[in-house]
Parts: C-alpha cells; structure tokens; sequence
C-alpha cells in the first residue's frame, strides 16, 4: 500500500487562483478538488486495489482468516476511495484553468480598444490574498482577500491609483507614462495631441496610429483635414487660424493674424522710417546710396501691375518687393486704413505716383500690411539690387544677383534681432537701477518675444529656401561673406560674376 500513499502525496496541491473580468472576485482556496485527478490518476489507482487484492488470493491456503479480514477490509478501502473521487468538488467561484483563458461577461463591442494597452504591460489581474506579501501602495501587509497583481508588484486594488486624478484604476486596461499608471481616458487628456486650431483630439488614421501635421519652424501641430477645409493661414508667419481666433482680413484677401498685426506697416509714411533705418545700415557697411529712390508701399493689384510693366529682374512667384527700373505709375497707400466689423481693412486711401527715371533704378515697392520685420528683410533686399544696378553690376546670374541679395537681408535682420536683445537687456538694467537719470532706448526699440522669434523664422525662411536662385544664391553666398567679408565678395562678383570660393 505504499506506493498508493504516492499517489495522494503527489496529487492533493493547495489550488489559490482568482480572475478579473470588469468586477472584482474572491479566489478560491481548498485542500481538495476533484479536478486536480485525471482519467489516468483513476486507472492507475484501480490498478493498485486490483494488484493489492491479488496479493491476498495468493496467500488464502496459509491464513484464511486473515485473507477473509484483509479482503473485507481492502474493499471497504477501495468503495471508501471511489465514493470519494465520485463526491461532488465545493464550488470553483469563478477559478479559471491556468490555461484557459477566462470568460468576461463582457459584450465584445464594449471591450476598450487594445491600443491604450502599453505592450510592455499586462492588465492587472486579481489573485487570493496572501500574508506574505507587501502592497506597493501603502507598503501594508495585503492579508486576507483580493489583490492585484501587475507592473512586476501586488496591490490592494483601492491602493493601484491613476497618476493624474489619483482615483483607483478598476478597467480591464490602464495606459503607462514614465513609469506611471493612468486611466485610459485620463492618459488621453494629458498625452494625446490636440490640434491647435480645432482644439479636439487628433483622430487616428486607418492603422490606428496618431497622424496630424505640424509647422516645421512654429510646430503647430494640426489635424491632416485642415489642409484642404480653406483653414487660412497668416501671410506673414504661415500660422493657421486658430478656431476662437479671428484673424485680420486685408482688402485683397489675406490673413494676418494679430500678433503680426501689433507691429504692421500699412502705409507708405510709416514705412519712410523704417526706409532711413535700413539706408542707415547700408552706409554702415560702406554701401551708401547716393540716389534719393522713391520707396511706396502698396497693395497686392498695384505690384502685379508694376511687375507687368517691368523688364528686367528676376522675381518669385509671389513677389513682395520690386526693385523698378521703368517710368509709370503706381498707386500707393496714403494713409493707415482701419479695421472694421468682421476683423476687416475699411477706408483704404490710395492715390497715384509717377515714376521718372532719372538713374538707373525709379522706385522701390514693397507688399504693405506685413511687421516691421519682414517689412524691412524684404526692403534690404530690394535695397540691395538698387545697389547692385547703380554701381554697374552688369549681367550677373539669377543665382549670384538673388542670392547676394538674400545675404544683406539676413544680415539686416541679424542686426535688428541683437539690437532688440541689447535693448532690453538695457532697459531691464536701468528699471533696476535706483538712478533717476533716464535711459537711453535703443533707436530700433526692444523687440517682443513674438518679434524675436518672428525675425528668427523670417532669417530661416532665406536658410532654408529650396529655390535654386534665392536659397542656393543664399547657400553660396553667405559662407563666401564670412570667410571674405561682403567688400571683397561684391569686389570678386563685379569682377568675375561668381562668389569666391
């Protein structure tokens, strides 16, 4: 009978499981459990009775007594055995097999979405408490009844907790951020990317991943659709329009959006001081113009017109600036026109100039409406083929004429960009100090946070420029500047019509 004592030593185990499926439910613990024999473990123990019985009959001639006694008393054994693999096991209470996964009484289409599962993560599961082991939670004792067993601890399920509202996380399904469990729906709030002109969510595409678009300077991140719904952007820095923010409409149809506005040149006597400024940086680099050049700021009609009539230049597509060479007439903008309802440009006052070649250049047009900034990057540059035409820079290239031209607007904002900084670094120094002299303020004036990062996106607009005239003329150009510096570069372009190299 020993190797039966086997037999039940190797097949009675403590079983201690539990399951999970939307609710919370207690394991279940017992010494004994039917299923834990198979249909081999029964034939195998039939087989032991009949062997043991078989052993008596061969010793009934010696000891009758005994072998009628151990009979009795071995079939009492057997019947004892089978009445008791026959008994009905205590209830399972939901104890699934170890594999086999479990059922949820849960319909499949309010199941959540698997991808707010992070894979390095299974979801929590419910086990049998144990005195052994420790909540990472409240570091107590988890003692007797349910736990959670997940990111590689155990936890009292009311101690598991949602990073971001603190709130006990009960879904079959939580999201992880360094390290952190969140709800669902919390982590969505607080990681998923917004669209910063529809304010919802970004949608996933057909693959379930995130897709949206994002302004490579600004990083305006957007939904794919606002490329085609006539979303407008700002003609000035390229920013879409926010949904809760109306932008300004010019008369021909722009938009500028009210940062841009704040430091806008919307007529032509505005821009006369702006026009001395950029006159006074050009003597500074020994490159004074002598020739009084008609500056006129103008609507869109009015420099297509220009540009219709000119002969010469080289010009892109949408073209703010010209440089003129013709005699004609061009309508300027005369006074600073005003807003009116809707965020629209009202009283536009417009009048006639002729135009008189009395030098080789008869005027200079600039796109009105744009900031100071790109006001002036553009006004540099068209400064710049003024120079070129009247000092007798004949015959260059698109790629050399544009790109030496680019090279002077990009230093002219350079300069404006250290100024502005010098300036209020000044100005904070002198609110500080306890003298009651007055400072002394940057003629330029300090620039805004918005106006420094707008001449930064203006000067890596010229950087990045795909065109082969205006970025690779840039590209070629400005290393030639710094190595040579700008008098002997224009002395080598005069003389041989290329940048050194």
């Amino acid at each position: 009978m020993s190797w039966l004592n086997k037999i039940f030593k190797g097949s009675v185990n403590r079983v201690s499981r539990g399951h999970y499926d939307g609710d919370w439910h207690e394991g279940h613990s017992s010494d004994y459990n039917r299923d834990t024999y198979g249909d081999s473990d029964n034939e195998d123990i039939d087989r032991a009775i009949a062997l043991s019985l078989a052993e008596e009959d061969q010793h009934k001639g010696t000891a009758a007594i005994d072998t009628h006694y151990n009979l009795e008393e071995d079939e009492q054994l057997a019947r004892a055995l089978q009445e008791s693999l026959n008994a009905e096991s205590p209830p399972r209470q939901n104890v699934p097999d170890e594999n086999v996964p479990p059922r949820r009484n849960v319909p499949i289409e309010d199941v959540p979405p698997r991808q707010y599962v992070p894979a390095k993560e299974p979801p929590p599961h419910v086990y049998p408490a144990s005195g052994f082991r420790t909540c990472a939670g409240c570091h107590n004792p988890i003692g007797h009844g349910r736990f959670l067993s997940c990111m590689g601890s155990v936890w009292h399920p009311e101690c598991f907790r949602c990073f971001a509202c603190n709130k006990p996380i009960s879904e079959y399904e939580f999201a992880m951020h360094d390290d952190q469990p969140y709800h669902r729906s919390c982590y969505k709030e607080f990681f998923h990317p917004k669209c910063d002109v529809c304010d919802n969510f970004i949608p996933t595409n057909r693959d379930g991943l995130i897709e949206y678009r994002a302004h490579p300077f600004w990083m305006q991140k957007y939904c794919p659709s606002h490329e085609d719904d006539g979303t407008p952007r700002c003609c000035s820095c390229e920013r879409m329009e926010p949904r809760e923010i109306k932008y300004i409409t010019l008369d021909d149809g722009r938009k500028l959006c009210l940062e841009c506005l704040n430091s806008s040149i919307m007529d032509t006597p505005e821009c006369q001081h702006l026009y001395m400024d950029i006159q006074e940086f050009f003597e500074g680099l020994n490159m004074k113009v002598e020739q009084q050049i008609p500056l006129l700021l103008v609507e869109r009609q009015a420099l297509n017109e220009a540009l219709e009539a000119e002969k010469n230049g080289h010009h892109l597509p949408e073209t703010r600036g010209l440089c003129l060479s013709e005699e004609q007439i061009v309508r300027t903008i005369l006074k600073r026109p005003q807003i009116g309802p809707g965020n629209r440009i009202l009283d536009m006052i417009t009048g006639p100039y002729k135009l008189s070649r009395r030098c080789e250049v008869t005027a200079i047009l600039i796109l009105y409406g744009l900031p100071r900034l790109q006001t002036g990057s553009i006004l540099a540059h068209e400064m710049m083929h003024a120079y070129l035409r009247l000092k007798g820079f004949r015959n260059l290239s698109i790629e050399v004429e544009e790109g030496i031209c680019q090279v002077l607007s990009h230093l002219w904002l350079e300069s404006e960009i250290i100024a502005g900084s010098s300036s209020n670094v000044a100005s904070s120094s002198a609110a500080s100090s306890s003298s009651s002299s007055a400072p002394t303020s940057s003629k330029k004036g300090a620039k805004t946070e918005f106006e420094k990062k707008l001449g930064a996106f203006i000067k890596n607009q010229i950087e990045t420029d795909s065109s082969e005239a205006y970025g690779g003329g840039f590209r070629a150009g400005y290393p030639a500047v710094e190595r040579y510096g700008l008098r002997r570069t224009l002395d080598h372009i005069k003389l041989t019509g290329s940048f050194p190299y």
